[in-house]
């Protein structure tokens, strides 16, 4: 999964057409969606075994990886933002082909397509941190007895 990308083939930004780019660009946009939902589910996770933490190191932990989704989430809404200009651009290339430089343009989007790739790696990293810390953080503070009270 190193080299996973969206696109199906080594020259599809090249060959596509904008109607093909946008219908992929809305993809993006869906996925980040999601994943923005998905961070938050994550620090509605961390949220809810915090006040349970007794343990200094422990809590240095879950706070770490809490500043860590705060920030992830904070990446998503800046692509999220970049993927809405892109879509943007690509419209007025649709009623326009001549608007912007069509090689430019292109360039353009393998760099954003390139750090989405980026993006999702780190989130489902984080992802399996966040279980992990959240998994142990359990087992050491025994939180499930807590919580059956």
């Amino acid at each position: 999964m190193k080299d996973f990308r969206y696109r199906p083939k080594d020259q599809y930004i090249n060959e596509a057409d904008w109607q093909e780019l946008y219908v992929l660009t809305e993809h993006w946009l869906a996925d980040l969606t999601f994943y923005a939902e998905d961070l938050d589910f994550l620090r509605h996770i961390i949220g809810k075994y915090f006040m349970w933490l007794s343990k200094k190191e422990d809590i240095d932990l879950v706070r770490e990886i809490e500043l860590s989704l705060i920030e992830m989430h904070h990446e998503c809404e800046d692509l999220m933002k970049r993927v809405e200009k892109h879509l943007h651009h690509l419209a007025e290339l649709i009623d326009d082909p001549f608007k912007y430089d069509s090689h430019a343009f292109r360039v353009e989007h393998e760099l954003l397509e390139d750090d989405i790739m980026v993006f999702v790696k780190k989130v489902r990293k984080q992802r399996k941190e966040t279980f992990s810390v959240t998994n142990y953080v359990v087992e050491e503070e025994e939180l499930w007895d807590k919580e059956e009270v």
